[in-house]
Protein backbone atom coordinates (compact mmCIF):
# COMPACT_ATOMS: atom_id res chain seq x y z
CA UNK A 1 0.00 0.00 0.00
CA UNK A 2 1.26 3.60 0.17
CA UNK A 3 3.20 3.23 2.65
CA UNK A 4 4.38 1.75 6.27
CA UNK A 5 1.03 1.33 8.72
CA UNK A 6 3.19 3.15 11.67
CA UNK A 7 2.97 6.60 9.07
CA UNK A 8 0.76 8.86 10.97
CA UNK A 9 -1.12 11.23 9.01
CA UNK A 10 -3.27 14.12 10.30
CA UNK A 11 -6.40 15.04 8.36
CA UNK A 12 -5.03 18.56 7.99
CA UNK A 13 -6.48 20.40 4.92
CA UNK A 14 -10.10 19.64 4.36
CA UNK A 15 -12.08 16.69 5.04
CA UNK A 16 -14.29 15.34 8.36
CA UNK A 17 -12.47 13.52 10.01
CA UNK A 18 -12.52 12.39 14.11
CA UNK A 19 -9.46 14.03 15.09
CA UNK A 20 -10.19 15.71 18.48
CA UNK A 21 -13.69 14.47 18.37
CA UNK A 22 -13.39 11.10 19.90
CA UNK A 23 -10.62 12.06 23.00
CA UNK A 24 -11.71 11.70 26.46
CA UNK A 25 -13.47 8.78 28.34
CA UNK A 26 -16.92 10.11 28.12
CA UNK A 27 -16.58 11.07 24.48
CA UNK A 28 -18.64 9.08 22.03
CA UNK A 29 -16.89 7.03 19.27
CA UNK A 30 -16.56 9.16 15.88
CA UNK A 31 -16.45 6.29 13.81
CA UNK A 32 -19.21 3.29 14.44
CA UNK A 33 -18.24 -0.61 13.89
CA UNK A 34 -19.39 -1.47 10.33
CA UNK A 35 -18.77 2.11 9.24
CA UNK A 36 -17.26 2.45 5.79
CA UNK A 37 -14.32 5.48 5.90
CA UNK A 38 -11.36 6.89 4.22
CA UNK A 39 -8.32 5.70 5.88
CA UNK A 40 -4.61 7.21 5.62
CA UNK A 41 -1.97 4.87 4.69
CA UNK A 42 1.46 6.61 3.71
CA UNK A 43 0.43 9.51 1.72
CA UNK A 44 -2.63 8.06 0.05
CA UNK A 45 -6.24 7.38 1.07
CA UNK A 46 -7.95 4.05 1.03
CA UNK A 47 -11.36 3.29 1.49
CA UNK A 48 -12.05 0.75 4.60
CA UNK A 49 -14.52 -0.62 6.76
CA UNK A 50 -14.20 -0.47 10.69
CA UNK A 51 -14.31 -3.81 12.39
CA UNK A 52 -14.20 -2.82 15.72
CA UNK A 53 -13.38 0.16 18.41
CA UNK A 54 -12.02 0.49 21.68
CA UNK A 55 -11.56 2.99 24.00
CA UNK A 56 -7.89 3.03 24.72
CA UNK A 57 -6.01 5.50 27.41
CA UNK A 58 -9.34 8.35 26.86
CA UNK A 59 -8.64 7.82 23.26
CA UNK A 60 -10.71 5.74 20.54
CA UNK A 61 -8.68 3.62 18.45
CA UNK A 62 -10.38 1.47 15.20
CA UNK A 63 -9.64 -1.55 13.89
CA UNK A 64 -10.05 -1.57 10.21
CA UNK A 65 -10.00 -3.64 7.29
CA UNK A 66 -8.74 -1.69 3.62
CA UNK A 67 -11.28 -3.34 1.25
CA UNK A 68 -10.36 -5.27 -1.29
CA UNK A 69 -7.05 -5.87 0.19
CA UNK A 70 -5.50 -8.65 2.48
CA UNK A 71 -6.18 -9.30 5.73
CA UNK A 72 -2.57 -9.06 6.57
CA UNK A 73 -2.98 -5.36 5.87
CA UNK A 74 -6.29 -5.15 8.78
CA UNK A 75 -4.97 -3.24 11.92
CA UNK A 76 -5.80 -0.24 14.57
CA UNK A 77 -5.65 3.27 14.07
CA UNK A 78 -5.90 6.44 15.87
CA UNK A 79 -9.33 8.67 14.74
CA UNK A 80 -6.66 11.00 12.57
CA UNK A 81 -5.99 8.59 10.16
CA UNK A 82 -10.10 8.63 9.10
CA UNK A 83 -12.31 10.51 7.07
CA UNK A 84 -16.00 10.26 6.90
CA UNK A 85 -17.04 8.24 3.74
CA UNK A 86 -18.33 11.72 1.96
CA UNK A 87 -18.11 12.90 -1.88
CA UNK A 88 -16.18 15.53 -0.34
CA UNK A 89 -13.67 13.02 0.94
CA UNK A 90 -13.91 10.96 -2.04
CA UNK A 91 -12.45 13.83 -3.93
CA UNK A 92 -9.54 14.36 -1.75
CA UNK A 93 -8.40 10.81 -1.87
CA UNK A 94 -8.17 10.78 -5.92
CA UNK A 95 -6.23 14.51 -5.67
CA UNK A 96 -3.99 12.77 -3.62
CA UNK A 97 -3.31 9.72 -5.80
CA UNK A 98 -3.05 12.01 -8.71
CA UNK A 99 -0.75 14.31 -7.14
CA UNK A 100 1.53 11.09 -5.64
CA UNK A 101 1.80 10.10 -9.20
CA UNK A 102 3.14 13.61 -10.40
CA UNK A 103 5.44 13.68 -7.93
CA UNK A 104 6.73 10.16 -8.90
CA UNK A 105 7.67 11.04 -12.32
CA UNK A 106 9.56 14.44 -11.31
CA UNK A 107 11.24 12.75 -8.63
CA UNK A 108 12.40 10.43 -11.25
CA UNK A 109 13.17 13.13 -13.64
CA UNK A 110 15.29 15.00 -10.94
CA UNK A 111 17.47 12.04 -10.11
CA UNK A 112 17.65 11.07 -14.23
CA UNK A 113 19.53 14.34 -14.28
CA UNK A 114 21.60 14.38 -11.17
CA UNK A 115 22.94 10.90 -11.46
CA UNK A 116 23.41 10.02 -14.87
CA UNK A 117 24.92 6.74 -13.73
CA UNK A 118 22.22 6.12 -11.24
CA UNK A 119 22.07 2.45 -12.29
CA UNK A 120 25.79 1.22 -11.52
CA UNK A 121 25.55 3.10 -8.29
CA UNK A 122 22.50 1.62 -7.03
CA UNK A 123 23.90 -1.71 -8.38
CA UNK A 124 27.31 -0.35 -5.79
CA UNK A 125 24.97 0.45 -3.22
CA UNK A 126 22.91 -2.90 -3.22
CA UNK A 127 26.05 -4.87 -3.14
CA UNK A 128 27.69 -2.73 -0.46
CA UNK A 129 24.32 -3.35 1.56
CA UNK A 130 24.62 -7.79 0.87
CA UNK A 131 27.73 -7.39 2.35
CA UNK A 132 27.02 -5.68 5.40
CA UNK A 133 23.95 -7.94 6.32
CA UNK A 134 25.92 -10.92 5.72
CA UNK A 135 27.64 -9.82 8.74
CA UNK A 136 24.73 -9.42 11.04
CA UNK A 137 23.59 -11.29 13.05
CA UNK A 138 20.27 -14.11 12.53
CA UNK A 139 17.64 -11.95 13.83
CA UNK A 140 18.73 -8.87 12.56
CA UNK A 141 18.61 -11.46 8.91
CA UNK A 142 15.43 -12.06 9.13
CA UNK A 143 14.59 -8.46 9.58
CA UNK A 144 15.96 -7.34 7.11
CA UNK A 145 14.20 -10.53 5.10
CA UNK A 146 11.07 -9.45 6.02
CA UNK A 147 11.39 -5.76 5.13
CA UNK A 148 13.05 -7.01 1.15
CA UNK A 149 9.44 -8.93 1.43
CA UNK A 150 7.41 -5.91 2.23
CA UNK A 151 9.49 -3.90 -0.62
CA UNK A 152 8.75 -6.64 -2.73
CA UNK A 153 4.69 -6.52 -2.05
CA UNK A 154 4.54 -2.69 -2.33
CA UNK A 155 5.93 -3.13 -6.00
CA UNK A 156 3.07 -4.92 -7.07
CA UNK A 157 0.44 -3.59 -4.47
CA UNK A 158 1.90 0.48 -5.11
CA UNK A 159 1.08 0.30 -9.01
CA UNK A 160 -2.33 -1.55 -8.53
CA UNK A 161 -4.40 0.48 -11.24
CA UNK A 162 -6.97 2.59 -9.30
CA UNK A 163 -10.23 1.53 -11.72
CA UNK A 164 -8.98 -2.22 -10.60
CA UNK A 165 -8.80 -1.26 -6.75
CA UNK A 166 -12.77 -0.76 -7.00
CA UNK A 167 -12.98 -3.17 -8.97
CA UNK A 168 -12.37 -5.09 -6.34
CA UNK A 169 -14.05 -3.08 -3.81
CA UNK A 170 -17.40 -3.93 -5.66
CA UNK A 171 -16.85 -7.44 -5.73
CA UNK A 172 -16.49 -7.71 -1.55
CA UNK A 173 -19.92 -5.82 -1.85
CA UNK A 174 -21.46 -7.47 -4.24
CA UNK A 175 -20.47 -11.09 -2.64
CA UNK A 176 -20.32 -9.85 0.91
CA UNK A 177 -22.93 -7.26 1.10
CA UNK A 178 -25.72 -8.21 -1.27
CA UNK A 179 -25.37 -12.11 -2.00
CA UNK A 180 -24.93 -11.78 -5.04
CA UNK A 181 -22.36 -14.41 -7.16
CA UNK A 182 -21.04 -14.14 -10.47
CA UNK A 183 -22.81 -16.65 -12.51
CA UNK A 184 -20.71 -19.36 -14.13
CA UNK A 185 -19.37 -20.31 -16.38
CA UNK A 186 -18.20 -17.34 -17.30
CA UNK A 187 -16.75 -15.57 -20.88
CA UNK A 188 -14.41 -14.53 -21.26
CA UNK A 189 -12.95 -17.21 -18.80
CA UNK A 190 -9.29 -17.41 -17.10
CA UNK A 191 -8.25 -19.20 -19.64
CA UNK A 192 -9.36 -17.11 -22.56
CA UNK A 193 -7.92 -13.84 -20.84
CA UNK A 194 -4.79 -15.16 -20.72
CA UNK A 195 -4.72 -16.36 -24.10
CA UNK A 196 -6.00 -13.18 -25.11
CA UNK A 197 -3.20 -11.47 -23.42
CA UNK A 198 -0.19 -13.65 -24.99
CA UNK A 199 -2.17 -13.00 -28.17
CA UNK A 200 -1.40 -8.95 -27.42
CA UNK A 201 2.04 -9.46 -26.43
CA UNK A 202 2.53 -11.30 -29.47
CA UNK A 203 1.19 -8.80 -31.81
CA UNK A 204 3.21 -5.93 -29.95
CA UNK A 205 6.64 -7.48 -29.69
CA UNK A 206 6.42 -9.04 -33.52
CA UNK A 207 7.04 -12.38 -31.88
CA UNK A 208 6.57 -14.94 -29.58
CA UNK A 209 7.98 -14.92 -26.01
CA UNK A 210 8.69 -17.97 -24.30
CA UNK A 211 8.95 -15.69 -20.87
CA UNK A 212 5.32 -14.55 -21.30
CA UNK A 213 4.45 -17.75 -22.24
CA UNK A 214 5.71 -19.23 -19.37
CA UNK A 215 4.47 -16.89 -17.18
CA UNK A 216 0.62 -17.19 -18.04
CA UNK A 217 1.24 -21.01 -17.81
CA UNK A 218 2.10 -20.12 -14.22
CA UNK A 219 -0.69 -17.73 -13.17
CA UNK A 220 -3.25 -20.06 -14.77
CA UNK A 221 -1.47 -22.84 -12.81
CA UNK A 222 -1.50 -20.35 -9.20
CA UNK A 223 -5.45 -19.70 -9.67
CA UNK A 224 -6.48 -23.07 -10.46
CA UNK A 225 -3.94 -24.28 -7.14
CA UNK A 226 -5.56 -21.08 -5.28
CA UNK A 227 -9.04 -20.56 -5.89
CA UNK A 228 -10.17 -23.03 -3.20
CA UNK A 229 -7.75 -22.16 -0.74
CA UNK A 230 -7.64 -18.62 -0.55
CA UNK A 231 -9.56 -16.84 -3.55
CA UNK A 232 -13.19 -17.17 -2.63
CA UNK A 233 -15.50 -15.68 -0.01
CA UNK A 234 -17.52 -18.46 2.41
CA UNK A 235 -20.68 -17.90 0.71
CA UNK A 236 -18.62 -18.88 -2.88
CA UNK A 237 -17.95 -22.40 -1.51
CA UNK A 238 -21.05 -24.38 -2.64
CA UNK A 239 -21.53 -22.75 -5.92
CA UNK A 240 -17.35 -23.70 -6.24
CA UNK A 241 -18.46 -27.66 -5.40
CA UNK A 242 -21.32 -27.41 -7.61
CA UNK A 243 -19.47 -26.63 -11.05
CA UNK A 244 -15.93 -28.06 -10.64
CA UNK A 245 -16.21 -31.62 -10.92
CA UNK A 246 -14.13 -34.26 -11.96
CA UNK A 247 -11.35 -33.02 -14.45
CA UNK A 248 -12.49 -29.31 -15.11
CA UNK A 249 -10.10 -26.75 -14.22
CA UNK A 250 -11.51 -23.56 -12.27
CA UNK A 251 -9.55 -21.29 -15.32
CA UNK A 252 -12.20 -22.80 -17.47
CA UNK A 253 -14.98 -22.10 -15.51
CA UNK A 254 -14.40 -18.57 -13.97
CA UNK A 255 -13.37 -15.02 -15.07
CA UNK A 256 -11.22 -11.86 -14.82
CA UNK A 257 -13.36 -11.29 -11.26
CA UNK A 258 -11.64 -13.97 -9.32
CA UNK A 259 -8.42 -13.72 -11.52
CA UNK A 260 -8.18 -9.88 -9.97
CA UNK A 261 -8.33 -11.36 -6.53
CA UNK A 262 -5.16 -13.83 -7.37
CA UNK A 263 -3.25 -10.70 -7.53
CA UNK A 264 -4.15 -9.57 -4.58
CA UNK A 265 -2.33 -12.42 -3.21
CA UNK A 266 0.37 -13.23 -5.46
CA UNK A 267 2.83 -11.28 -2.91
CA UNK A 268 2.02 -13.33 -0.13
CA UNK A 269 2.72 -16.41 -2.53
CA UNK A 270 5.59 -15.33 -3.81
CA UNK A 271 7.41 -14.29 -0.82
CA UNK A 272 7.99 -18.15 0.02
CA UNK A 273 9.71 -18.78 -3.38
CA UNK A 274 12.58 -18.78 -3.50
CA UNK A 275 14.09 -16.55 -6.03
CA UNK A 276 16.47 -13.78 -7.10
CA UNK A 277 15.52 -10.34 -6.08
CA UNK A 278 16.25 -9.12 -9.67
CA UNK A 279 14.18 -11.90 -10.64
CA UNK A 280 11.43 -11.65 -8.84
CA UNK A 281 11.30 -7.70 -9.63
CA UNK A 282 11.02 -8.17 -13.12
CA UNK A 283 8.33 -11.08 -12.51
CA UNK A 284 6.43 -8.50 -10.99
CA UNK A 285 6.86 -6.09 -13.41
CA UNK A 286 5.67 -8.95 -15.91
CA UNK A 287 2.17 -9.06 -13.21
CA UNK A 288 1.78 -5.32 -14.12
CA UNK A 289 1.80 -5.55 -17.83
CA UNK A 290 -1.21 -8.05 -17.07
CA UNK A 291 -2.73 -5.82 -15.36
CA UNK A 292 -3.09 -3.12 -16.82
CA UNK A 293 -4.18 -5.51 -19.91
CA UNK A 294 -7.31 -5.92 -17.96
CA UNK A 295 -7.56 -2.76 -17.19
CA UNK A 296 -7.76 -1.84 -21.32
CA UNK A 297 -10.24 -4.27 -21.24
CA UNK A 298 -12.25 -3.78 -17.88
CA UNK A 299 -15.57 -2.92 -19.83
CA UNK A 300 -15.24 -6.27 -21.90
CA UNK A 301 -13.81 -8.55 -19.10
CA UNK A 302 -15.39 -8.17 -16.27
CA UNK A 303 -18.95 -8.15 -14.86
CA UNK A 304 -21.09 -4.35 -13.98
CA UNK A 305 -23.31 -6.17 -11.83
CA UNK A 306 -23.15 -10.15 -10.27
CA UNK A 307 -26.48 -11.41 -10.62
CA UNK A 308 -26.07 -14.85 -9.25
CA UNK A 309 -27.78 -15.55 -5.73
CA UNK A 310 -26.04 -16.92 -2.65
CA UNK A 311 -28.27 -19.67 -1.34
CA UNK A 312 -28.31 -21.07 2.28
CA UNK A 313 -24.86 -19.01 3.30
CA UNK A 314 -24.75 -16.88 6.12
CA UNK A 315 -23.58 -13.26 5.16
CA UNK A 316 -19.30 -13.26 6.33
CA UNK A 317 -17.54 -9.39 5.52
CA UNK A 318 -14.09 -10.94 4.96
CA UNK A 319 -13.11 -13.56 2.92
Amino acid sequence: MGGSSNTTTTTSGGGTGGKDKDKGKDSPAAFMEGERVLAYHGPLLYEAKVQKTENREDEWRYFIHYLGWNKNWDEWVPSDRLLKYTDENISKQHELTKNQTVDKTIKTGREAQNNPKGSNDAKTIKEDTKGAVKGKKRKNQLGNEEKERRSSESLLMSQFPLTLKKQLVDDWEFVTQLGKLVKLPRSPTVDDILKKYLEHRIKKDNKISDSYAEITRGLRCYFDKALPAMLLYKKEQKQYKEEIKGDVSPSAVYGAEHLLRLFVKLPELLASVNMEEDALNKLQQKMLDILKFLQKNQVAFFLSAYDGDAKGADVVKGK
